[in-house]
């Protein structure tokens, strides 16, 4: 199957910042490296000398120089920075991670409305031949002079209903299969197969605990623990802020090659020399404008913000979890209230019709029969969609992967 529409955009821009994320971490990384610079200096001037005050000709030097810097002890300013950073990627990996789910439920509620729709197709194609049925029995019992002709019209007016309805079913079941094809990333005039309903979901080991649900949920779902990564990551800058102003311990090399002259000189004098530095730099930071101390505030305020999201998200999220686990509950027992209904207007259907077409009993109790027959049916059909609609939607709820533990027979 090709990649779906929506993962594509969704991703893409996931992958992105993903992808800026990661390279946070590399820039934070950097500093546990030292510093090297080139440069080339050409300098010109005029010394006066501190004793006599006479001035010496023009000075003119130049060369190229190297230095390196190295941070020996910063008080755990780029540690601080190099956590939040990878708390940055792993908060950017997992909201992939929670797109790629969301597209799935995606894919999932357009199959259920495929083969829903489907099934429903089959259900007015069953309902359309016993309304034919009825005509049939109808004009019998005209042309015997047993029933009326309003009878016969009242017949030929429900089977017209009944092929209006099976045109207007098939066609949202070839809207359907374009939706599908769609999410799914295909042309939406791609011809495919899918699984049609045939047999009642298998639920009686696909619902655990409350409990355990809310457990998995939490420590599962990729927001949550992107969330709490976000949480992380502000506070580590907001202590990486709060440390910038202690001092820190540099090691420094410098070298440089030096190239001069002394202008006014008979012979201009062009001494060729290196020069050579190492030593260690203490700074300390004594006054910035007070940007470091708003800068740890900012830091501070994010980091509460970004809990307040956390606990918000977590709250929706065991939310969520409870209200489709019920859900869930629910349609478990529609699905054996629903298969007790259908066998009891199919088997009142049969007598009806039967008893109309032996001479007995009015055209109104046999539509009657045939349309509650048909209303049972749609309602097992939805029993078993909303079963597995929401057991998709616990799936994408607690953030795992299929709960069931038992397959569904179904059959090609």
């Amino acid at each position: 199957v090709a990649t779906p529409v929506a993962l594509k955009k969704s991703s893409y821009w996931r992958m992105r910042s993903a992808r800026a994320a990661a390279a946070a971490v590399g820039v934070a990384k950097g500093d546990d490296f030292p510093t090297i610079t080139g440069g080339y200096i050409a300098q010109r001037a005029r010394p006066v000398s501190g004793t006599t005050g006479l001035i010496a000709n023009w000075l003119n030097r130049w060369g190229p120089q190297i230095s390196l810097t190295y941070s020996i002890f910063d008080f755990g300013v780029g540690e601080a920075r190099l956590e939040a950073a990878e708390a940055r990627l792993l908060a950017a990996n997992l909201a992939q991670n929670r797109v790629l789910q969301e597209v799935i439920f995606q894919v999932e509620q357009a199959y259920y409305q495929l083969i829903g729709i489907d099934a429903l197709v089959r259900v007015n194609e069953q309902a359309l031949k016993n309304l034919e049925t009825a005509l049939d029995a109808a004009r019998r019992r005209r042309d015997s002079g047993v029933a009326t002709v309003a009878d016969v019209y009242r017949s030929e007016t429900q089977v017209a209903q009944a092929r209006l309805t099976l045109t207007r079913s098939r066609g949202e079941f070839e809207k359907a299969r374009g939706q599908l094809a769609s999410v799914v990333g295909m042309p939406v005039n791609s011809s495919f197969k899918v699984q049609t309903l045939a047999a009642p979901p298998q639920t009686q080991e696909a619902v655990k605990g409350i409990t355990a649900y809310l457990q998995t949920a939490k420590l599962s779902r990729p927001d949550l623990v992107a969330a709490q990564a976000q949480v992380d990551a502000f506070r580590a800058t907001a202590t990486a802020a709060s440390r910038v102003g202690l001092p820190s311990i540099d090691f420094a090399a410098n070298a440089q090659q030096n190239l001069w002259y002394q202008t006014g000189n008979p012979v201009p004098l062009r001494p060729n020399n290196q020069t050579y530095f190492a030593g260690i730099n203490v700074r300390i930071p004594i006054f910035s404008g007070f940007r470091d101390t708003y800068q740890q505030r900012q830091a501070e305020m994010q980091a509460q913000q970004a809990e307040a999201t956390r606990d918000a998200l977590f709250r929706q999220s065991q939310l969520e979890v409870w209200q489709a686990y019920y859900d869930l509950q629910t349609v478990n027992g529609s699905i054996a209230s629903t298969e007790a209904l259908v066998k009891s207007a199919e088997q009142t259907a049969q007598a009806v019709l039967a008893r109309y077409q032996g001479g007995f009993g009015t055209i109104l109790d046999l539509i009657t029969a045939q349309q509650d027959e048909t209303s049972a049916r749609t309602q097992r059909i939805q029993s078993y969609l909303d079963w597995y609609t929401v057991l998709a939607l616990l799936n994408l709820a607690v953030g795992a992967g299929n709960l069931m533990t038992t397959k569904t027979e179904n059959k090609q």
